[in-house]
């Protein structure tokens, strides 16, 4: 089929001759012919038409259908868009609680460590010794100590006698006989100071405080009267720590008693 633009040039080309030929040539084209070439023209017309209207039936569907895909795809887009966000605010929700939970899990491994330290032994030093002690004995006894340096001596008689109970094999023990004898000596219970006095020096003749502890004895023998056990006391001081603050201090306490 050939096309409309050819159709038309070849109708305007006889018609160019017919008009150069003139009137002897135009028993050429009778009117049978012309009506044929005519038909043909309008036919062949038609076909050229309704094949343009074909094609843009099919280009306006094409069209149509790439805008339903391109409005789809946009919606598509719109859609996953909506999505990641929401995925990323899920995401950053999720990232806090992760750090929230880290916290509060720190917070709490914290709190267990503090509360195990409370009851590890721990070394201290105290009146030339070193040895572990927990926390609590550690506090107990510096708290019994406060109050006999605050001249309570009934309240820091108390505490002293209260940790000697509780902790009984306690390293703090040889100084826990020595100021619940002073204690009691400022309480002036006698008899029981020199009782405290000598747990000390039983349970470490060695001790920092022994040469004092001694001296201490005496002292509540000649407070009880007692001058001639305050001098065995004294005199056994000097024999035993014969180097210490407390003998010299025991040979003037012996001149006085003579």
């Amino acid at each position: 089929m050939r096309p409309l633009a050819a159709v038309v040039r070849a109708v305007a080309a006889a018609a160019a001759l017919a008009a150069l030929v003139g009137p002897a040539s135009a028993g050429l084209f009778d009117d049978d012919e012309a009506r044929r070439a005519i038909l043909d023209l309008r036919a062949r017309i038609d076909q050229s038409q309704k094949a343009s209207e074909t094609r843009d039936a099919d280009l306006a569907e094409q069209l149509r259908q790439t805008r339903a895909g391109v409005l789809e795809l946009n919606n598509l887009i719109e859609k996953l868009r909506t999505e990641l966000a929401q995925l990323r605010g899920s995401n950053e929700q999720l990232q806090r609680e992760v750090a929230e939970l880290q916290r509060r899990q720190k917070d709490v491994q914290t709190g267990i460590d503090e509360r195990l330290r409370s009851f590890e032994p721990q070394k201290v030093a105290v009146d030339g010794r070193e040895f572990s002690a927990t926390p609590d004995e550690t506090r107990l006894y510096n708290d019994a100590l406060g109050l006999l340096r605050g001249g309570d001596f009934a309240g820091a008689g108390a505490a002293f006698a209260a940790f000697q109970k509780r902790f009984p094999n306690s390293g703090y023990a040889p100084s826990v006989h020595y100021w619940l004898g002073n204690a009691q000596y400022g309480k002036r219970e006698y008899q029981a100071a020199i009782a405290s006095f000598r747990s000390l020096l039983a349970a470490a003749p060695d001790h920092l405080r022994a040469p004092e502890a001694q001296l201490a004895i005496a002292n509540c023998q000649i407070e009880l009267k007692d001058a001639k056990s305050a001098r065995r006391t004294l005199e056994e001081l000097q024999k035993t720590y014969p180097k210490s603050e407390a003998a010299q201090a025991a040979r003037e306490r012996l001149a006085s008693l003579k």
